[in-house]
């Protein structure tokens, strides 16, 4: 195989797509997000481009006892009352620098082939503890596209996220800038410990009123509420182990 390989499924004619990717990182919460619109329009869908890459790790998927191997697809999705988009999803990011790279251009030729001329980055951005409300944090390609995410709920904070975006969603907006997109990267904030799908909903929310399209939630939400269970018990984990660290009277006495 070579190092790089686009499969071309089946076409689409599309009006003035947006360009919209989910690819697994912090907390999942673009993976998740970009799989919930699959799903909830599934019958608006079509997968028109797969891509495979040697800079995916080296194994298959597995279901039903089939295999496949790995890639990222590419979904064209006719939205009823809204604007087109171009959905990115998968399991895997490459696995190097140069990989990111090469992985991020071909998913713009993609989205130039189809004719989208702006596009938005789906994730998380860590806060390294659990958290019960989610903020979306902004990234834009341009200063003027502030405004706009500001009247819909999205922040931008100084120098924040530390570090700035890493992988696929970063390099959307930096090499797409350079080629002429319009873009914006939607993070959620998320404890970075877990799957969240309260995250990726707060993601979601926030692309709806952007492109003025909408989705139900009822299975992200279930899986939020399992997650809740989850998140519970972690919870207490923490509080019986505080508890335990807290020295008794007896202890006090002794190193007294």
């Amino acid at each position: 195989m070579d190092e790089l390989d686009i499969e071309a499924v089946a076409e689409a004619d599309l009006e003035d797509p947006v360009f919209v990717e989910g690819l697994p990182g912090v907390g999942h919460v673009g993976k998740l997000a970009a799989d919930h619109i699959l799903e909830e329009l599934a019958e608006e869908s079509t997968l028109v481009r797969r891509l495979y890459s040697r800079e995916f790790p080296p194994q298959v998927s597995i279901e039903d006892g089939v295999t496949d191997l790995t890639c990222a697809e590419i979904h064209a999705v006719s939205v009823p009352d809204g604007r087109d988009l171009l959905v990115l999803t998968g399991d895997h990011q490459a696995q190097t620098n140069e990989g990111h790279y090469v992985l991020t251009d071909a998913f713009l030729d993609v989205a130039e082939e189809f004719g989208a001329g702006e596009l938005y980055a789906l994730g998380g951005v860590p806060t390294g503890e659990l958290i019960d409300e989610y903020a979306v944090l902004g990234a834009v390609t341009r200063e003027e596209r502030i405004e706009p995410l500001e009247d819909v709920g999205v922040e931008f904070r100084e120098d924040e996220p530390a570090g700035g975006i890493v992988g696929v969603s970063g390099l959307l907006l930096g090499l797409g800038k350079r080629r002429g997109f319009e873009g914006a990267c939607l993070m959620g904030e998320t404890s970075g410990y877990l799957v969240d799908p309260k995250s990726a909903r707060a993601v979601l929310e926030i692309l709806e009123a952007v492109l003025e399209f909408s989705l139900e939630y009822e299975s992200l939400d279930e899986r939020a509420d399992e997650m809740e269970d989850v998140i519970g018990k972690i919870r207490e984990m923490e509080q019986q182990q505080q508890a335990m660290d807290v020295p008794t009277d007896d202890d006090l006495r002794y190193i007294g």
